[in-house]
């Protein structure tokens, strides 16, 4: 579902730095600030007869912030350069001047999903616009939030494409911040990027900027981690005002050729024996600690043949679990639990290894065991980019070994 255009000639740092934060008291101004739909706008909801929701309502369903954890499908009716510098999170992009363009991303859509249009305030039209295309091509739970972007960022953080984050790099602009695990930054980050795990922000909070108001951009493991949503909600907690997700993360930076921490020296390539295949009662070890080979699991999956042996634990949140897991996966959500409670929520007798949207919280997942002295000779971790519907069908991606 992801369609994404990147144009060159859009200005997006200044746009985005502005982060959550309102205008300041005593500032003149004047704009007029509406509260209600213009007279064209109000009209074309009647013309549709479209739900208008609000605020509060949008929050709740973006879920966790990331497209398969969101609650609702969120789109955005604007340019895609105005969506790429800065968008509510989760969402996806159809420009009401561009809709056959874009349309194309609905295709797998349920005609009855719960659709939520927005744009550039109380008085654009462009949501209603597209809304009410989508009704007339069958789409039956279409609503709006009519106070759009505008609202969203007065009151929340953004979600900012590749454009605007190569900007705030270029002009050093922001404090980069990974919440990855530390095995996955140490492989390889964005030049000047702190880590800063989503898991470990309280220990590392002193590591953070002083200055509340310091624009900072959290990223993590592409659309589908919610990692540097988490950090971003964990900011907000501290007072940072000026918090943006970068959504795409590290892949999707590292798949724009843009500089990374792990180039370094040229590995001098040595002629060596190949590496004996290693197995724990039949499941393939991968090249990194407590990692399973990933494109040997992954065949399982593919073919619906994953031994009775392995126990799947997908350690995601409940409502992730429900939108979409591996077929036969158990949900056991491994943030919420100390080392010694999912210990204890394991599968006895099993090979256990653990999955989720991206790879990271599976690591943490098998690492939070393994700092604990817990045995986890018969416990693993899937390290790949896995996006699966109601039915079990998995569009899976392994992510490169770190070592």
């Amino acid at each position: 579902m992801k369609l994404r255009i990147i144009s060159s000639s859009i200005v997006v740092a200044v746009l985005l730095l502005s982060g959550c934060t309102t205008q300041p008291e005593g500032t003149a101004t004047t704009v007029k600030v509406l509260s209600e739909p213009s007279a064209n706008v109000k009209g074309l909801i009647e013309k549709f007869k479209l739900e208008n929701v609000d605020y509060a309502y949008v929050k709740q369903a973006i879920g966790n912030g990331t497209r398969e954890g969101a609650k609702a499908l969120l789109i955005d009716a604007r340019p895609n350069p105005k969506y790429l510098a800065s968008t509510i999170p989760s969402s996806i992009n159809i420009p009401d001047t561009q809709i056959d363009k874009f349309i194309g991303q609905l295709d797998k859509v349920a005609k009855d999903k719960e659709i939520i249009v927005f744009c550039g305030g109380w008085d654009c039209e462009k949501s209603p616009i597209v809304a009410g295309h989508l009704k007339e091509k069958g789409f039956t739970n279409v609503k709006l939030y009519q106070a759009g972007e505008p609202e969203w960022i007065s009151k929340n953080y953004p979600e900012i494409g590749l454009p605007a984050a190569q900007a705030i790099f270029k002009n050093n602009s922001a404090v980069f911040m990974d919440a990855r695990p530390y095995a996955k930054y140490m492989a390889g980050t964005i030049p000047g990027a702190l880590y800063m795990s989503d898991e470990e922000v309280d220990k590392l909070k002193g590591r953070l900027p002083a200055d509340k108001a310091t624009p900072i951009v959290s990223f993590c493991e592409g659309y589908s981690c919610a990692k540097s949503h988490n950090l971003a909600k964990k900011l907000q907690e501290f007072g940072y005002q000026k918090i943006s997700v970068y959504a795409g993360g590290y892949p999707e930076w590292k798949e724009a050729g843009q500089l990374t921490t792990a180039g370094g020296a040229k590995k001098v390539e040595v002629a060596t024996t190949p590496k004996k295949d290693v197995f724990v009662e039949g499941v393939k070890l991968g090249e990194d600690e407590g990692s399973v080979d990933g494109e040997w699991y992954k065949a399982l999956i593919v073919s619906d043949k994953i031994p009775a042996n392995v126990a799947v634990v997908d350690v995601r949140t409940a409502g992730e679990f429900a939108n979409g897991h591996i077929k036969g996966a158990i949900n056991i959500e491994a943030g919420k639990l100390n080392a010694k409670d999912l210990a204890a929520k394991l599968p006895k007798g099993k090979v256990v290894i653990f999955n989720c949207s991206a790879g990271g919280r599976s690591m943490e997942a098998f690492m939070k065991l393994k700092d604990a002295k817990i045995d986890v000779s018969k416990i693993l971790y899937f390290d790949a980019n896995i996006k699966c519907d109601k039915s079990g069908k998995c569009d899976i991606k392994v992510n490169e070994p770190l070592g």
